[in-house]
């Protein structure tokens, strides 16, 4: 937070504190005495009525007081937005998170933050008669941790059907419990059954080295992150960081030939599960290099990743989680109060539901009858499978990103009482039902294992890709595949997001001068070509003394900014940084959620405290062009 202007009225009145908020707290100096907000308008009327001002010498130095805070006011109304956001951390939702403003008419407008620009595009109460809605809003744009954050403009309105993923969208899954059983799972099959050695029974997980969108180098046993220029900016072998140098020689230091990273020995990781992966492809790095293990030394990196993603593969599939999850769900899965109403409110309100998901039917009814009955009722109760009323077509081993690519996969009808499976003709049935033949195909029941995205556009009578809106928390499989193939909207889920959030908007300060000092170092480069084109730098003794203080100078700034940019890394995580940059630019994270997410936020249920009427607005963005003519601080325009 910035710091705010203090101006003292009297020892025993109170501090006027003047913010870009545009609003101002009179704040009497006894602990106890509540805060009230007032705006600028009100304080004429505040100095008429204030108790223990009698005397006219006090009363006159109250309204210079005012005067004065009208001055700042106009000052700093134009001034960037920083102060006039809040981050709002309470489970409530931004639009409701903060009282309304009790003023109207003509009082209200003056205290808007938009009241300036309204006057001025003669939108203004005694122009056009005013916004009336101004009247309700709050002193400042509050953000949740629960926001629904906008990359692409989305009318809710027009979206006919809205689709879930289950694992770590619609099931929040506890950390590292829930990974642990993989994780576990995994080692004593590489151990017993592929005979790796018994040192890695003793190997931990832990989940907290790692963070989404690093890139796997299994061919060499690397981790990478890299910017949305391919740039690599911070590099582990194993556990052990790669220097400097070796890093540029390993991935930046190829003639005529850039590395693209989607070469079939890089693999993303772009869910949350792959962090179980990761941990066992890093041990094994470990003991390779430092441990005489002759089996390890008859593998490649390669093979080691190929085993272990085999074995964790397994594990999804023979029962180490399901088995564990089904016994104790409450272990692992994190309710949600949230998730039934907003299920319900969307089908009331006209939108088509379904579930898609990689987990087959015995993982789902699990985890779903959980999330559903927010317990984990008698087995009577969950044959019923009442959650699935929620959806209008549940489709389970899915097997994206497949099922969005390849229209020749064959949908099976699944029994929700053994799971078993029954072949269907598809699109072929549907069409052979005649008029109603996807609901007369749906009544027939509801649930699915496999098919196409062919076979669901079809039961949901739906043409176009932009009426279906897909929320799930696979960067690839999920949000890329569907918006890049199909046209789908999407919403991409990132649990991380609250904790990422909360550490920028606590080291906005330490953002800002990184900011301006990399202002200055481009203000001194310009300075310095200046100097330079001036005439001969050589034969102008005076020319070049002030380029090696430039250099100098530049150089301090230089050492300076790493040492604080390293500090502003470290504070989101000690070894990967902050995940939507890489440096100074957009990290490769970044770059996908900005071009393929429409929509991201930190939950699904984020979505249910919007209305099916919402309309999700971008931000215009700027080329470096434009940014600087925008900044009127530091900028101005050379004809």
């Amino acid at each position: 937070m910035k710091k705010q202007r203090q101006l003292r009225i009297f020892p025993l009145l109170p501090l006027v504190f003047v913010s870009r908020v545009h609003s101002f707290q009179i704040t009497p100096f006894h602990p106890t005495t509540r805060q009230e907000t007032i705006s600028y308008h009100s304080l004429h009327s505040f100095s008429l009525n204030v108790k223990n001002i009698e005397d006219e010498a006090d009363k006159k130095v109250l309204d210079t007081v005012i005067q004065n805070a009208a001055t700042l006011k106009r000052t700093h109304e134009q001034e960037d937005h920083d102060d006039s956001t809040s981050l709002h951390t309470s489970d409530s939702s931004a639009s409701t998170s903060n009282s309304t403003s009790s003023l109207s008419g003509t009082t209200a407008f003056r205290h808007t933050r938009y009241g300036s620009l309204l006057e001025e595009v003669g939108l203004s109460d005694h122009q056009s008669g005013g916004l009336k809605s101004l009247e309700s809003l709050p002193t400042k744009r509050i953000v949740s941790k629960n926001e629904v954050f906008c990359n692409r403009e989305l009318k809710l309105g027009n979206i006919r059907a809205i689709g879930f993923d289950m694992d770590y969208t619609i099931a929040q899954y506890k950390q590292p419990a829930f990974d642990k059983l993989a994780f576990d799972g995994a080692k004593e099959k590489l151990v017993k059954k592929l005979g790796y050695p018994m040192k890695l029974l003793d190997v931990e997980y832990d989940h907290t080295f790692w963070v989404r969108g690093l890139i796997i180098d299994t061919q060499r046993g690397n981790f990478l992150k890299i910017d949305r220029h391919k740039y690599v900016r911070v590099a582990y072998h194993g556990f052990t960081r790669i220097s400097s140098r070796t890093r540029k020689d390993l991935y930046s230091r190829f003639f005529n030939q850039v590395p693209s990273f989607s070469e079939k020995q890089y693999v993303n990781m772009d869910t949350l599960f792959q962090f179980v992966d990761a941990s066992l492809f890093a041990s094994l790095v470990e003991m390779k290099d430092n441990d005489e293990n002759e089996f390890l030394d008859f593998k490649t990196y390669e093979e080691i990743y190929r085993d272990v993603r085999e074995c964790v593969d397994l594990c999804h599939r023979d029962g180490v989680i399901k088995d564990e999850v089904a016994r104790n769900p409450e272990k692992y899965i994190i309710l949600d109060d949230d998730l039934v109403p907003m299920l319900k409110r969307f089908r009331d309100d006209g939108i088509k539901v379904f579930l898609l998901t990689n987990s087959h039917w015995e993982y789902t009814s699990v985890a779903m009858n959980y999330l559903y009955h927010q317990a984990d009722v008698d087995p009577e109760l969950k044959l019923k499978n009442e959650w699935t009323d929620l959806f209008d077509v549940i489709v389970v081993g899915s097997c994206k990103p497949a099922y969005l690519v390849d229209p020749y996969l064959n949908l099976f009808r699944c029994d929700p009482q053994n799971g078993s499976l029954r072949n269907t003709d598809g699109l072929f049935e549907i069409e052979a039902l005649g008029v109603d033949g996807a609901k007369k195909f749906l009544s027939k029941g509801k649930i699915f294992q496999g098919g196409n995205w062919k076979h669901l556009t079809a039961m949901l009578e739906i043409k176009a890709g932009e009426e279906i809106l897909y929320v799930g928390d696979h960067l690839y499989s999920d949000v890329l595949r569907s918006k890049r193939t199909l046209g789908w909207r999407s919403v991409f889920i990132m649990p991380e997001l609250p904790e990422e959030m909360e550490t920028f908007y606590r080291l906005k300060p330490l953002q800002k001068k990184i900011n301006d000092l990399r202002k200055l170092r481009d203000e001194l480069s310009v300075y310095g070509d200046s100097l330079r084109l001036t005439g001969h730098p050589e034969d102008d003794v005076e020319i070049e003394a002030k380029l090696k203080t430039l250099e100098h100078d530049d150089e301090r700034i230089k050492v300076k900014l790493t040492a604080m940019t390293q500090e502003y890394h470290e504070a989101f995580h000690n070894i990967w940084g902050m995940m939507f940059q890489a440096g100074y630019q957009d990290s490769r994270l970044a770059y996908f959620v900005a071009n393929y997410a429409c929509l991201y936020t930190s939950k699904a249920t984020n979505l249910g405290l919007t209305s099916t009427k919402r309309a999700f607005r971008t931000n215009s963005g700027m080329l470096p062009h434009d940014s600087l003519l925008y900044d009127d601080d530091s900028s101005a325009f050379h004809i």
